[in-house]
């Protein structure tokens, strides 16, 4: 294999100050072994066989090597107390995988046993979550789920999961962290904005299941707002339904509300644009080796392509939401108001390791009529409008940094909390308003 032989010349490269003085300890063997397979992998050396010698990006790859060799030889001679040698290696390919984004993952053996165990279909809390800042961090709450009602949000950072530190976890350990037996309980530390601590919160894990798509009258029947929680199957479908039904009722004008939409897939969020669009690019798909995929409107799946429209988007819209999102923004079909989305949008492979481990890559990116990729640039509406949960925050005192600051002082009492007005939803409803039917 390629693969075999790149590592049998790095072993044996006579380089000065190099792999020859390393100590020839099994632990170190084993070491180089695998992060030459992961680096293998990662540059596509197996897939293609050894290039000539003179090849830039294969001398690149040795270099990489040897330098990693050298930090691990004074890592283990010389760092105060003897390493963990396996720690040390989970971290650095954990952390290989994670500079390149939050979905590609490193499993260690354990880990990808557990992965390819599980069958899901297993009880949940109600979140939906990814990896910002090296932490677990939440992208939307189901509504009505444990963690709605333990009131946390989307932008909230999990800070531990179980007593494990998210840092040290792959995205997808965390997400089958968060699965269980129903009416088992899970414990997280949850940093929340303006707390000096963690909040350790314990939530009850049911069988969640999501909303139909909710349905809202205004201005007299004449604007129809549209709520779907996820872009599946079954929710398209309920939104194909009712807008066939929309000529009958007298509505006129579309509100679609993609606000805290995280979960879904891929070919029903094209599905979902194709309802408003009867031409013109709705998303591609491309990678390093993956050919470019062109995912275009068909007129003959189009429901309304009229009506005017508007679109609200938040941070916790993402991944499928944000392809509807963008392809009706982008091809002016509709108004996008809101804000900034999270930037999700990748398809993975999984590559499997010589020791039992597995590697998770993101092969591929979804990118928006307009070229920009979801996972680097999100989705920025032409109208921003600042969440009112924001507000909320800006203008609520909790104390709690003032209490830790100075604890001899009393603790004021919160004033009661009132539910702020929804100035995105306002906005939507007034530029719907000034449109003509």
């Amino acid at each position: 294999m390629a693969c075999e032989r790149l590592n049998l010349q790095v072993v044996q490269t006579p380089m000065e100050g190099d792999f020859r003085f390393m100590p020839k300890s099994l632990k170190i063997s084993l070491l180089v072994t695998s992060v030459t397979v992961v680096l293998c992998i990662f540059l596509g050396v197996n897939a293609y066989g050894v290039r000539a010698a003179d090849d830039s990006p294969q001398d690149g790859a040795y270099r990489q090597i040897n330098v990693y060799g050298e930090v691990l030889q004074h890592v283990q001679s010389e760092y105060v107390v003897e390493p963990n040698i396996p720690a040390v290696t989970n971290g650095a390919l954990r952390g290989l995988l994670e500079s390149l984004d939050a979905d590609s993952s490193y499993l260690t053996p354990a880990d990808y046993k557990a992965y390819k165990e599980d069958k899901g279909g297993k009880a949940q809390v109600g979140l939906a979550v990814s990896k910002r800042y090296g932490y677990a961090t939440i992208i939307s709450i189901v509504p009505g789920s444990p963690a709605d009602k333990a009131n946390l949000s989307d932008g909230d950072i999990i800070e531990s999961i179980a007593g494990k530190d998210t840092r040290d976890l792959s995205l997808a350990m965390i997400q089958l962290l968060l699965e269980g037996q129903p009416g088992s309980t899970l414990e997280i530390g949850v940093i929340r904005p303006q707390k000096v601590e963690p909040d350790k919160i314990t939530l009850n894990r049911v069988v969640v299941s999501e909303p139909a798509v909710a349905e809202t009258m205004y201005e007299n029947s004449t604007i129809l707002e549209l709520k779907p929680m996820i872009v599946d199957h079954d929710h398209v479908q309920q939104v194909e339904a009712k807008l066939k039904s929309m000529g009958k009722s007298g509505n006129k004008k579309i509100l679609l509300d993609l606000r805290d939409v995280s979960a879904g897939d891929m070919p029903e969020a094209m599905r979902l644009a194709n309802l408003f669009l009867k031409s013109g690019t709705i998303a591609t798909l491309e990678g390093q080796k993956v050919q470019t995929v062109t995912f275009t409107a068909d007129a003959a799946k189009a429901i309304n392509t009229t009506a005017p429209m508007v679109v609200l988007v938040n941070r916790g819209t993402s991944g499928p939401a944000e392809v509807v999102a963008a392809a009706l923004g982008d091809n002016k079909r509709a108004d996008l108001v809101g804000e900034k989305t999270f930037g999700e949008g990748s398809q993975q492979k999984t590559f499997d390791l010589p020791d039992g481990g597995a590697l998770i890559l993101s092969v591929a990116k979804y990118a928006a009529p307009d070229g920009k990729k979801f996972e680097d640039d999100a989705v920025t509406p032409g109208t921003l409008v600042a969440s009112a949960k924001d507000n909320l925050n800006a203008d609520t005192d909790t104390d709690d940094t003032a209490v830790a600051a100075n604890p001899g002082q009393p603790k004021k009492t919160a004033p009661q909390k009132t539910t702020p007005p929804d100035d995105q939803l306002n906005k939507a409803l007034d530029m719907l308003k000034a449109k003509q039917a």
